[in-house]
């Protein structure tokens, strides 16, 4: 009897998956920047961008196994009255990447670095990138169904 295959080890799904959880990261960060566009001197966040490369040096080089994690680091409070985020590592759930300060194009007379515009594109981004691999993991799962069956079905 054959046994089941994860479909975790298949380089492309563990691939995928790193992609999309990048991405489900990568909207947390600007939702927490959109909602301290208000907090004076908050400076907005962004993640590293997602390299395949690096995940992948991260494995040795290797395609196969279970995609390196990158540590996430814990959240700055520029002062004592702004919200931080939660490490989502602690709670045993994967994390993706590092959040980032990143300068918006515009900073306010109180510090506030969020431009609300930026943010929106960003996170619209973020949306068709996590379509498209939704979209790419939905192709890849109906191209595995088609090839595990049997001849003339």
């Amino acid at each position: 009897m054959v046994g089941a295959m994860n479909i975790g080890d298949i380089p492309l799904f563990s691939m995928l998956r790193n992609r999309l959880g990048y991405l489900s990261e990568r909207q947390n960060v600007i939702a927490e920047n959109i909602a301290n566009a208000d907090t004076p001197g908050f400076i907005a966040r962004d993640m590293k961008p997602f390299s395949f490369e690096e995940t992948l040096r991260g494995q040795g080089g290797q395609m196969g196994g279970s995609a390196t994690t990158l540590a996430m680091s814990q959240p700055v409070m520029t002062q004592a009255g702004h919200m931080t985020g939660t490490s989502r590592k602690a709670g045993g759930v994967q994390s993706y990447g590092k959040a980032v300060k990143s300068r918006d194009s515009e900073t306010t007379l109180d510090g506030n670095g969020v431009v609300l515009e930026d943010q929106m594109i960003k996170m619209t981004e973020t949306r068709m990138e996590y379509d498209a691999a939704i979209g790419f993991y939905q192709k890849s799962m109906a191209l595995l169904r088609m090839a595990a069956r049997p001849p003339g079905r």
